[in-house]
């Protein structure tokens, strides 16, 4: 499985923003609840995804993460 496969971009869809291919639930969303602590599991079952669907989430993000930063204050 690649995100390519669960992940798509539609300007007709959710304003243009990722999501889960055949869903309006953004890859945001999906980012956000994992980073408040929920689990693969939680959010599949919350909003009706499969445990790939969320892997692809996570996949894609980090695929971002490798073409951009964010720049933090100096420490």
């Amino acid at each position: 499985m690649t995100w390519q496969q669960r992940i798509s971009v539609d300007p007709t869809i959710c304003h243009g923003k990722a999501c889960i291919k055949g869903t309006r639930v953004m890859v945001s969303v999906v980012l956000d609840n994992l980073a408040a602590g929920e689990t693969p599991e939680e959010i599949a079952k919350a909003y009706h995804l499969k445990g790939e669907d969320v892997q692809a989430a996570i996949a894609y993000a980090a695929e971002l993460a490798k073409e951009r930063f964010v720049p933090l204050g100096a420490v």
